[in-house]
């Protein structure tokens, strides 16, 4: 637990030893959400939420925790669901703007960077908070398959495989341990699935699957 001091009042104040307080407690947000996690295959990137339901009067359906960009872009959160909708909102946004600029699709890397720069700008001014989620996003442009992962602070890193939110440092562990560059489709859901099963401690969970590939973003069935 963060101790609570002066320096956490205001979002635009350091800490002596250099620490945005307010950032960190984003942060702790985003380990508290649900277990997420992407990882590249042969053809396109697969991203595996653990739906986490609660409750057996929650409808399954309605809790949306990937999202579709565009076509050939996917994002999976970890978080604050409202937090992260606001960001997938702009993102769909600055994919469209692209589109219509410059005639052609937005590169995974470019709308993760202009996120990302988003993102970095509620960490500066007062009277806003970070946002309390992480994204993974993936996709297929004409670069090759990316998977990135985003930060509360604006950071943003390529990952062949990586988790976010309960049980990311175990779920990484597993991908460490046994990830393979290459693998099929179905060989990556089931490793992602494995992955938070591990992260998680349990023996079957409640996924949403979303793959995006040559074939562009779709949702996918457990078999």
């Amino acid at each position: 637990m963060i101790p609570r001091m002066a320096y956490d009042w205001e979002i635009t104040v350091f800490s002596p030893d250099g620490r945005l307080f307010q950032v960190e407690y984003a942060r702790e947000a985003v380990k508290r959400g649900t277990t997420t996690v992407g990882l590249k295959f042969k053809n396109g990137v697969a991203l595996i939420v653990d739906k986490r339901i609660t409750s057996r009067l929650i409808e399954p359906a309605s809790i949306e925790k990937i999202f579709r960009i565009d076509e050939h872009i996917g994002c999976a959160t970890s978080g604050l669901v409202a937090d992260a909708r606001a960001l997938v909102e702009r993102a769909r946004v600055e994919a469209q703007v692209n589109r219509i600029t410059y005639g052609k699709k937005i590169q995974v890397k470019a709308l993760t960077r202009k996120l990302c720069d988003f993102k970095q700008t509620y960490t500066q001014y007062g009277g806003v908070r970070p946002f309390g989620t992480a994204l993974l996003i993936g996709g297929v442009d004409d670069t090759g398959i990316r998977l990135f992962a985003t930060d509360p602070s604006g950071a943003m890193m390529e990952y062949k495989a990586t988790a976010e939110g309960e049980g990311r440092d175990l779920a990484i562990e597993y991908f460490e341990k046994n990830y393979k560059e290459g693998m099929s489709m179905n060989d990556a859901i089931k490793m992602g699935i494995e992955a938070i099963k591990y992260a998680k401690k349990v023996k079957k969970i409640e996924a949403e699957i979303a793959v995006i590939d040559r074939k562009k973003f779709r949702f996918k069935k457990i078999k």
